[in-house]
């Protein structure tokens, strides 16, 4: 058994390494995608364009100004002289929110009245501008908070104190830096096409070309092709899953926390998911155009939408939720920003590891189930 294994992993080689096109698409590709989604997908809010209008010219007006010019979050890009520029910088994108400062801000302030701040958000992306109105509220309110301490203090001699000091600690991601969170989700998604693409081509290629009727009449068994075939292929995704690991902490620092033992017996599940769904693949479609199509649809979009990558599955309506536990990509991430990002053991996500290990068993068993017979048909009756 063990030599026939052995000789369908070195032809399956050999046929990776001659097809020089494919190999390069194996292993840049994954790659060229983690420098592209790790750059251009980010949901940090940083920067907002700021325009502001300020109607009083008051040292407390220039104040709060300044709050907003000294922020990380803010970039004030126009000091407006009238209100009827506004709807010209938000139509164009100029400017992401305008602060709108009346005048008379500063007399109100003296006589301890409430004062009325005008903001306008440009809502078109709803994520973004949630984000910037909760930054702006909370630099309103520490304005406020001072005015406050101070005209105490002048007047009453009472210095203010805080009744309740709230000191946050963020584990994991002390920065909240949105690359930790979202390459985890791209090491999935680009696994996720490579391996089971790469494998559903494999045997549909055998198909296309007349060999894999002379493999059916052949002593090789269909569970001794399936391991060959999966094999070379383990070891190709195992090198750019190496790479991709290596590229993250290069480009985005981000650093395995846990074990790499761990970490290894995780992707290893994984693969053999990818890789018993991609035989499974191949053995229902009979042209590698349909074998593609096929594992792109069962991959790109369950791997970007359904797993977590970007949209949280407890957010999902419970349908859609159930929906999810059909691929292997679910498990994947939960486990996989376990062990990298938290720096868990396999207590934390022992479920994962259970449905990762049971979509890897119930492919691969269909994979050699379905050639099983077909090799059945191909032979005839005894």
């Amino acid at each position: 058994m063990m030599g026939r294994v052995r000789a369908i992993v070195i032809k399956e080689f050999r046929q990776i390494l001659r097809d020089r096109r494919s190999l390069g698409v194996l292993l840049f590709l994954p790659l060229f995608l983690l420098v592209i989604f790790g750059y251009a997908i980010s949901l940090d809010v940083r920067h907002v364009p700021l325009a502001v209008y300020d109607g009083d010219k008051s040292p407390q007006s220039r104040s709060l100004v300044e709050k907003f010019r000294h922020s990380e979050y803010f970039d004030l890009k126009y000091d407006l002289a009238g209100t009827t520029e506004i709807d010209g910088l938000l139509g164009r994108e100029r400017a992401r929110a305008v602060l709108v400062i009346p005048s008379g801000f500063s007399r109100q302030l003296s006589r301890g009245e409430a004062c009325r701040l005008q903001l306008i958000l440009d809502g078109s992306n709803a994520s973004s501008a949630s984000t910037a109105l909760g930054y702006i509220q909370a630099v309103v309110r520490d304005f406020a908070s001072n005015i406050t301490a101070r005209a105490l203090l002048r007047s009453a001699g009472i210095r203010l104190q805080t009744p309740v000091d709230l000191r946050p600690r963020v584990w994991f991601n002390p920065q909240l830096a949105s690359s930790v969170f979202l390459v985890p989700g791209l090491i999935t998604f680009i696994l996720a096409i490579s391996a089971v693409i790469s494998t559903a081509l494999s045997i549909v290629r055998e198909k296309e070309r007349g060999t894999m009727e002379q493999i059916q009449v052949s002593p090789i068994r269909p569970l001794e092709l399936i391991v060959g075939k999966t094999i070379p292929y383990a070891l190709v995704s195992l090198a750019v899953t190496a790479a991709v690991l290596a590229a993250s902490y290069l480009l985005f620092g981000v650093l395995v926390k846990g074990s790499y033992l761990l970490l290894l017996l995780v992707i290893l599940l994984f693969l053999l998911a990818c890789l018993g769904l991609g035989l499974l693949i191949s053995t229902i479609v009979a042209t590698q155009q349909m074998a593609f199509t096929v594992s792109a649809l069962l991959t790109i979009l369950p791997s970007f939408i359904l797993s977590g990558f970007v949209f949280p599955i407890r957010n999902m309506p419970p349908a859609i939720q159930a929906v999810t536990f059909l691929f292997p990509a679910r498990f994947f991430l939960a486990a996989l920003r376990s062990v990298i990002i938290k720096g868990a053991g396999p207590a934390a996500f022992w479920e994962q590891l259970a449905g990762l290990a049971a979509f890897a068993f119930g492919t691969l068993a269909l994979s050699t189930l379905r050639m099983r017979r077909t090799a059945r048909r191909a032979r005839g009756p005894a």
